[in-house]
């Protein structure tokens, strides 16, 4: 009996007991067919918008409020379009209008916005700035302050974790649709986080609401949450994935390297024909990052610039998500394919475009990242350290945005 008690304790305290209700959950429970009664609703989701339940917030919705728009982000309402794909407007099935804002425009227009008296936001985002559903979330914002159209904003999990504050920040000369916002590459916050900080510290005024979740706590990894993943694009397939994303996105923007993307396990691996897969992972594992190892791996993507060619390099296992620093990891990769192969990866950045190198300064936030692989020969301390203050900076402001029911658990300064 005293066993049978004890694994009880255990269990119910362990992650597999946790139970979330997201945004749209609290949201239904506080009768919003009163709440909005007589009001025009536009609804900013797409395929993620669901609940625990996996029914699609569109439909939930529409049973009580009147539903009468529909605007969805990069890759479209049903998640299928590729990220360089334009979405054109269209029709639901229950014959409300979509409205791309990822085609001919990325805010909403006027004509869209017609008659609409409060917009709702419900997507899932992946909690990395370089992931474009933020940036659609600030463009409705400032876009229904200027028309004083209401905005609720239904929180959700960052699915990294609500700790982990990591890379660099935002240079305003590289502020684009893939960094709009000066926060550091993971900025450890949810949406509705994010939203109230997009309010206030751009002075964006607008009448914002944020329905938190109940139940989810700041050190949650997704896989904790016991939510479903639905995957968020294409290549975001699983709940651990953004992590990867995190980790070695850059690193595949680099030509003749491949980080999974068009194999089985995107962002989870990087490799190139030219790489020793024991070399690299030994060079990898000497250095202790934590929360991580590297295991050899030898792939052929399906897909992708290295199509059918055979791939050596490493597969990435995190032991510890709340340890581990994805755009650390991610430098690390960058610095020791340096060390390891210079003159090739000279060759790497020198073949690069022009597009795909401002890409990557896009996404990096600057451009002194790119500096520092390009000119020194052992990068990895200096990519880490790179605005190491303005992330201290950056946490005092960080936590006036925290919501207070998810734990505050300051993230340590690195």
């Amino acid at each position: 009996m005293k066993k049978i008690c004890l694994f009880l304790i255990f269990t119910c305290f362990s992650p597999l007991c946790a139970h979330v209700d997201l945004g749209i959950d609290v949201f239904l429970e506080q009768n919003p067919g009163q709440l909005l009664k007589g009001k025009r609703v536009g609804l900013v989701t797409n395929h993620t918008g669901v609940n625990r339940k996996l029914v699609p917030t569109a439909a939930l919705l529409k049973e009580s409020l009147n539903l009468v728009a529909l605007f969805s982000p990069e890759h479209g309402l049903y998640g299928n379009g590729y990220a360089w794909e334009k979405i054109s407007d269209g029709t639901s099935r229950d014959q409300i209008p979509i409205y791309s804002l990822h085609g001919k425009t990325r805010r909403p227009t006027d004509a869209m916005l017609q008659g609409i008296d409060i917009l709702i936001y419900d997507i899932q985002d992946i909690g990395v700035r370089s992931y474009t559903y933020a940036t659609t979330l600030f463009y409705v914002m400032e876009t229904a302050a200027k028309k004083q159209i209401s905005v609720i904003v239904l929180d959700r999990p960052n699915p990294i974790n609500g700790l982990t504050v990591d890379g660099s920040m935002l240079d305003k000369k590289w502020r684009s649709y893939i960094g709009y916002v000066n926060v550091p590459y993971c900025h450890g916050m949810t949406i509705g986080e994010l939203a109230k900080l997009f309010n206030a510290e751009y002075k964006i005024g607008c009448q914002l609401t944020v329905i938190p979740m109940r139940g989810w706590k700041r050190h949650m990894s997704y896989k904790d949450t016991g939510l479903a993943w639905v995957p968020t694009s294409p290549h975001i397939p699983e709940a651990d994935t953004p992590l990867f994303y995190a980790s070695t996105g850059l690193v595949g923007d680099v030509n003749q390297i491949s980080h999974g993307v068009g194999y089985t396990l995107p962002f989870k691996v990087i490799g190139a024909p030219w790489i020793n897969a024991d070399r690299f992972a030994d060079g990898l594992n000497r250095q202790g990052m934590p929360g991580v190892t590297f295991l050899p791996f030898h792939y052929r993507p399906f897909y992708g610039s290295l199509k059918g060619q055979d791939c050596h390099g490493i597969l990435i296992r995190i032991t510890d998500h709340t340890s581990y620093h994805p755009f650390k990891v991610q430098c690390l990769l960058l610095s020791m394919l340096k060390i390891l192969y210079p003159e090739k990866i000279k060759a790497c950045l020198k073949g690069m475009s022009e597009d795909k190198k401002n890409s990557f300064c896009k996404a990096t936030g600057n451009n002194e990242i790119w500096n520092i692989l390009d000119e020194e020969s052992y990068p990895t301390r200096k990519m880490m350290a790179y605005q190491k203050k303005e992330r201290q900076e950056f946490q005092k402001v960080r936590a006036k945005y925290l919501i207070a029911d998810y734990g505050y658990c300051p993230s340590p300064i690195n």
